[in-house]
């Protein structure tokens, strides 16, 4: 230990540190899917944290630490967004240089058992506004918010029925505090147990009580995946396989066919002939076609992504256009500021123009369906709305083509599996080049992915379910208690912060006596 601790008293060996330190969660993400490593991953970054010498030394540390967390999570955005990738990490890695400072003060040194016990709560509670506050999109997004690395693990996708993504990543902050207490600090072990075997009650409690959803009927949905397609005139030949692919689900009974994200390149007021052989293969397979434009409109200025439904005679009229964009990829944040991205890397030239309101469509067959499109399937609030307005199947169109050979495919399929279990509404998560995936109300997968390396169609029998989890009544409510648990820390720490400055506070000086003259002497005996 004396020896590690010479070694760190280096400043940049302390940074290099932290921020391999910060990276090692993306493991329990796809594609290693370590998830079990998730409840142990933070606790190098903790005893770093707690080993501090000063609270700004602890400030660097967690910010180095988010810094090495945002990279690797978004490693996969350096072909393409180049030195920018490092500027975007450094700017959300300083959200937690706060919470390094927090570590430290409640773990460092010979804490006892009650700030241990506090740390089981305030600390939990720290990450999780951090999490809310970068799931805004003009930071970027929630991707990468911890508990979604439990996105196969049942107890886990149960605690999402009841508090979403949150109260997963609250339990998993909270159990690597308790691993880091039971390593680091001997004196407190049995506060670290307890919290440990309290993290447990929760869980199964969730697992006994939480309602679990009825499964009422199936439905039968395609997903058509088209593969990677490259070259000039890719727009075409692409539509032109998609329409083979789904010239094959003839005859099997399919109440909805979905194609991924751009999958049509057109608009298809412009282009009658593509909604003619829409509206032919929908005719042929005796189901509606949810279809996604990537073009500039004829009725408004501006390129949208839209999700289409077109019938046996065409476009219902049911539309959804992207409301969350994806930062750089589809527009530029502060372009006047921010605009020499396009110079250095793959940048939106142009930016999307955004939708006003999420829409619930009736697909046909009795089905309400609730589209979104890629990205937005990040945000556990988009789907609570879709479903809460009666959506009975949640559908992501999606397409990483750009990132084919990297992890975020997989991660992304992955997401879908919390939407699932948050709603208790099944979700199909539908790609261009994969990975596709469906999912069940609980958030258990159904059939088989397909991998980046297939080009076909699918028919899944998509359970229906009925009933409202608990997230979806109560909505983000592990959030708001986090925030109560911060706010009565704060006000705790003011309390005493004042109560010591009293106790510091010297006494009043004794007001000066006015000198005596001889006659005003005390009387001496002896008269």
């Amino acid at each position: 230990m004396k020896t590690i601790n010479r070694w760190l008293a280096s400043p940049w060996r302390r940074s290099i540190a932290a921020v391999l330190a910060g990276a090692l969660p993306v493991l329990a993400f796809p594609e290693p899917s370590w998830w079990w490593f998730a409840y142990v991953a933070l606790v190098p970054w903790l005893a770093l944290l707690r080993s501090a010498p000063t609270g700004r030394r602890a400030l660097y540390d967690g910010w180095w630490g988010g810094f090495g967390f945002m990279l690797a999570m978004h490693h996969w955005l350096l072909p393409n967004l180049h030195v920018f990738t490092f500027v975007i990490a450094a700017l959300l890695g300083a959200l937690w240089a706060p919470w390094g400072w927090l570590v430290r003060r409640f773990l460092a040194a010979r804490p006892s058992p009650g700030r241990v016990t506090a740390a089981l709560a305030v600390l939990p509670s720290g990450w999780l506004l951090i999490e809310l506050v970068r799931s805004w999109q003009g930071l970027g997004g929630p991707w990468g918010v911890l508990g979604s690395s439990q996105w196969e693990v049942e107890p886990a996708l149960r605690l999402a029925s009841v508090g979403g993504v949150w109260l997963i990543s609250f339990l998993v902050v909270a159990v690597n505090v308790a691993v880091a207490v039971l390593v680091a600090v001997r004196s407190c072990r049995v506060a670290a147990v307890a919290g440990l075997v309290a993290a447990a009650v929760a869980v199964s409690a969730a697992w006994v009580w939480s309602p679990r959803p009825d499964v009422e009927d199936r439905v039968r949905i395609a997903v058509v995946q088209p593969g990677v397609i490259q070259g000039a005139g890719k727009a075409d030949r692409r539509f032109d396989r998609e329409e083979q692919l789904t010239r094959e689900l003839t005859g099997q009974g399919a109440d909805l066919v979905v194609w991924g994200e751009s999958s049509v390149g057109y608009d298809l007021d412009d282009r009658p002939d593509f909604a003619r052989r829409l509206a032919t293969l929908s005719r042929e397979t005796g189901a509606n076609i949810l279809v996604n434009v990537d073009a500039r409109r004829s009725d408004k200025p501006g390129i949208y992504k839209s999700s289409i439904l077109v019938g046996p005679d065409g476009p219902t009229g049911a539309r959804y256009d992207k409301m969350r964009l994806v930062p750089f990829g589809e527009y530029i944040p502060a372009r006047s500021l921010l605009g020499w991205a396009t110079s250095v890397g793959e940048a939106a030239a142009e930016d999307r123009r955004r939708g006003t309101e999420q829409v619930v469509m009736d697909a046909g067959h009795g089905l309400r369906i609730g589209p979104m499109v890629c990205f937005e399937s990040a945000f556990s609030d988009m789907s609570r709305n879709l479903a809460d307005d009666g959506a009975q199947v949640l559908i992501a169109q999606s397409a990483t083509s750009t990132f084919q050979q990297s992890w975020a495919p997989e991660q992304h399929a992955s997401l879908a599996a919390l939407r699932a279990a948050e709603t208790g509404r099944p979700m199909v998560h539908a790609t261009l080049t994969g990975v596709s995936a469906v999912y069940g109300p609980s958030g258990q997968r159904v059939g088989s992915w397909l991998g980046t390396d297939t080009s076909t169609s699918a028919v899944y029998e998509v359970p229906l379910a009925d009933g409202v989890t608990p997230y979806v009544r109560f909505g983000e409510w592990p959030v708001y208690a986090a925030l109560l648990i911060m706010a009565a820390w704060c006000t705790t720490e003011g309390v005493r912060a004042r109560r010591l400055r009293l106790r510091r506070r010297p006494d009043a000086e004794p007001r000066e006596q006015p000198a005596r003259t001889p006659d005003e002497s005390p009387a001496r005996g002896g008269h």
